[in-house]
């Protein structure tokens, strides 16, 4: 069993999100073997809709176990699952979504990724849009499953040819990304039978089931959901084909170069003041299920990973402080007690519980509030480079740039920021899009400027 904790980085000074599994010394526990292979796919996968993870590491606890973990980057939102609960989603907003996740699952695709386990409740709707989680159950392309996962899986958005033990392949991702498309249009499965025999009983009936009753979709929507649930993974279309279909289908009309313009707007709105809001719904995605679990289950985790202060933190808790790189006076920690952890999951097809973990050991009034406004005077690194990607976005939004351009562009930077490198190499790329024509004059130059500020930024991260 395995629950995510937010946290604080006391290192890097920031916020994180820390997934821990908390199993025996021994080596029969398969979550360890499964965790392991979450980070190193998920490390391997650069793409700003997938999240990053900064590291993988185990610690005995104080009680003689064995607690691994992985910290990631804290992403606020909450899962899709709970939006398509509300009921069926407007058709573009649906296949907004879509697009965002087969541009991911594209990128995961080209590493020889495939993902295995694309369902709601894996994906978090961000504010800047869908995110990819929990690569728990990833494999390379062409590994056949072993028999740490091979009973793994939601039955309703597994592909057919997993049940035949067929080795991985990017197909059953796309099977996956159709069924939830269907569902995020219908607001039903289209196969909504729950055990892998009925379900395939059912596919065996005749053609693949399409969305259909919904106000103003395109056939082409409807052809192309189709399309990913056939049972032949020779006849489903590829993720970059669903990603260029989705994308073209839901472009505005408008005249060209607006939306860039606008992004910049808000870009530079952000250059004031950043700050993290903890949202009334899920903390993160809360709890994963790696095994079947007893209905309640206790973990007490005395020792967090070297240098990362855990906090648990109320759903219902609100708290910005001051940066913690001020002047102001430090916020009061306590001391980490034992944390008695309650997890229990609930599946909404299945009928399963799942609760997100309380702490008994402490209070609202007894946890230290996390450091969640940040002046930005000057700019944070992420908040310059979000800037960045803001305005790329948009070009990308307005069709001023290509798709690959704009993802070429922000993984370039993203890239020259973590390796420590320097811009010249970004600055580069740019002026070789512009050549090509590939990038308009006016956008070359604010993204020049947006990469000043976050040169600035460095500059100032590395002077403190």
């Amino acid at each position: 069993m395995s629950v995510i904790w937010r946290a604080f980085d006391q290192s890097l000074q920031r916020v994180v999100a820390i997934k821990v599994l908390d199993g025996s010394l021994d080596d029969d526990n398969p979550g360890r073997e499964l965790m392991r292979r979450e980070a190193r796919a998920t490390a391997r996968l650069i793409h700003p809709d997938a999240i990053e993870v900064y590291d993988y590491g185990e610690t005995v606890t104080n009680g003689g176990r064995l607690a691994s973990f992985v910290v990631m980057r804290l992403l606020e939102g909450r899962s899709l699952a709970d939006r398509i609960v509300e009921g069926p989603l407007p058709w573009a907003e649906a296949v907004e979504i879509a697009a965002g996740l087969a541009k991911v699952l594209t990128a995961a695709h080209d590493r020889g990724i495939v993902h295995r386990d694309v369902t709601p409740e894996n994906v978090l709707l961000a504010e800047d849009g869908p995110k990819l989680l929990d690569f728990g159950i990833a494999a390379f392309v062409g590994d056949a499953d072993d028999h740490l996962v091979a009973d793994f899986g939601t039955p309703p958005y597994v592909a057919p040819e997993r049940l035949k033990g067929t080795t991985a392949d990017p197909a059953v991702d796309v099977y996956a990304l159709g069924v939830l498309l269907f569902e995020m249009l219908t607001g039903a499965l289209p196969y909504p039978e729950k055990t892998w025999e009925a379900i395939e009983a059912a596919r065996r009936e005749g053609p693949p089931p399409a969305p259909e009753g919904v106000p103003g979709l395109p056939q082409e929507v409807t052809d192309l959901c189709r399309r990913c649930l056939c049972p032949d993974p020779v006849d489903r279309p590829s993720a970059r084909a669903v990603a260029a279909a989705l994308t073209t289908m839901n472009k505005p009309p408008g005249p060209r170069g607006a939306g860039w313009g606008a992004a910049a707007v808000g870009a530079a709105a952000l250059g004031g003041i950043l700050w993290f809001t903890q949202t009334h719904g899920p903390e993160v995605a809360a709890v994963t299920v790696l095994a079947s679990p007893s209905p309640t289950l206790t973990q007490t985790i005395v020792s967090p990973p070297p240098q990362v202060e855990a906090i648990a933190v109320p759903r219902h808790t609100v708290a910005p402080v001051a940066d913690p790189m001020s002047t102001a006076a430090p916020a009061r920690r306590h001391p980490s007690p034992s944390i008695s952890v309650k997890a229990v999951k609930k599946d909404r097809h299945t009928g399963d519980t799942l609760r997100r973990p309380k702490t008994s050991a402490t209070s609202e009034s007894d946890v230290a509030p996390l450091p969640l406004a940040l002046t930005a005077a000057p700019l944070r690194v992420d908040t310059a480079v979000r800037q960045f990607n803001l305005l790329t976005d948009g070009a990308e939004a307005t069709d001023d740039i290509d798709d690959d351009v704009a993802l070429d562009l922000k993984q370039v930077l993203r890239n020259a920021v973590a390796s420590g490198e320097g811009l010249s190499g970004i600055r580069t790329k740019i002026e070789v899009r512009y050549q090509e024509g590939r990038l308009p004059s006016t956008l070359k130059e604010e993204l020049l400027a947006a990469l000043d500020r976050v040169e600035a930024a460095l500059a100032e991260a590395s002077n403190t």
